[in-house]
């Protein structure tokens, strides 16, 4: 019983740490949206989140934007400006690290009502 509870949870642990990175190849292409907006396509991640794509010593962020790519072997198409800001367009098709970007939290402001008396 242990050991199938132990095999159960290295899987699913490795499971969960692949989907965070992968490594292949990826293309680009005109995109939809702004002409200059660095963006993607992507098969799984949801619309809006924010990759970061790394090709070389260049690493860019770009936002999901669109499902793609539909050619087996690649794992992302990038907008024509993010393949330009990765160094990618005479290559056309080149080998990447993705991983998404984590969603940083939101400030909060303070608004303070009352100081007691004394502090200031």
């Amino acid at each position: 019983m242990r050991t199938t509870v132990f095999c159960v949870v290295l899987l699913l642990s490795s499971n969960i740490t692949a989907m965070a990175t992968e490594t292949g190849l990826a293309s680009f292409y005109p995109g939809i949206g702004k002409h200059s907006e660095m963006t993607c396509a992507h098969r799984t991640h949801p619309f809006g989140k924010r990759l970061r794509v790394s090709h070389g010593n260049v690493s860019i962020e770009c936002r999901v934007n669109d499902r793609g790519p539909f050619i087996r072997g690649r794992i992302i198409d990038v907008s024509t400006s993010a393949a330009r800001a990765l160094g990618m367009v005479d290559a056309g098709v080149v080998r990447v690290r993705v991983e998404p970007v984590e969603s940083r939290p939101v400030a909060v402001p303070i608004e303070i009502t009352s100081v007691p008396s004394g502090v200031l």
